[in-house]
Formats: C-alpha cells, structure tokens, sequence
C-alpha cells in the first residue's frame, strides 16, 4: 500500500486561456492542471471554477488512479454545458477525496517567442 502525499484542498487564482495562438505555430496556447497521485486509491476531484463577473461552474469531476498523474487541460472542463471562456481570467479550486499534489502550467504562444509558465498550486492545510 503506498501511502497518500499532498493535501486535499488547492487553489490556483491566476487561470487565462489566451484566445489566440500565433500564425503558423506548431503549439495551441492551453493551460493544464496537473495532478499526482502517490496514494495506492483512485483520486475524485471536485474542481469550481472562479470568474470576476459571473457565477462559478461548479462540481466538474476528474478522476486520477491511484500511484499516476493526470494532466487536465482547462479548454476541456464544463458543466451543465457551460465552459470556460478563452481570453477571461478566472481561477480554480481543486478538492480532492485524498491526498494529491497540484502543479499548474501554461503555453502562451500567442508570439513567436513562445512562453511556459509552470507554478505549484497553494494547498489549503
């Protein structure tokens, strides 16, 4: 049995998918929350999603198994078929069911000169 590393609760307050990437780019700015999972049990998230001026989406699930990581790009969550905008900031918090690690990263290649960001989420003791 392998034991569970990280915390239950993660925010990341700083979330833009840029609208754009540059003409002829081989890479698609995106934004993805990665996840371990070092426990031996499968990992339920329960992921709300924050914006400045409307309400939150709320209870969109992602599941890790147990000893994997998952990447999960932010263009890919919804509720109730709603989604998030490209090009409007917003954040997320991540509440996991055990123990987990958050990182977040993003690709802004809106530019020649493409950008990658990569940050560990704030965990919530």
């Amino acid at each position: 049995m392998y034991q569970a590393r990280g915390e239950k609760h993660w925010i990341i307050p700083d979330g833009f998918i840029p609208p754009t990437s540059a003409e002829g780019s081989v890479y698609e700015s995106h934004e993805s929350i990665c996840v371990l999972n070092c426990s031996s049990e499968e990992a339920l998230l329960r992921l709300t999603i924050f914006f400045e001026d409307r309400d939150p989406l709320e209870n969109i699930l992602a599941v890790v198994p147990g000893r994997r990581t998952k990447h999960i790009r932010t263009s890919s969550l919804s509720a109730k078929g709603a989604s998030i905008p490209l090009g409007v900031p917003y954040a997320i918090e991540v509440l996991s069911d055990v123990p987990v690690i958050v990182q977040y990263s993003r690709l802004d290649a809106t530019q020649a000169a493409n950008a990658l960001m990569s940050v560990m989420a704030h965990p919530i003791k």
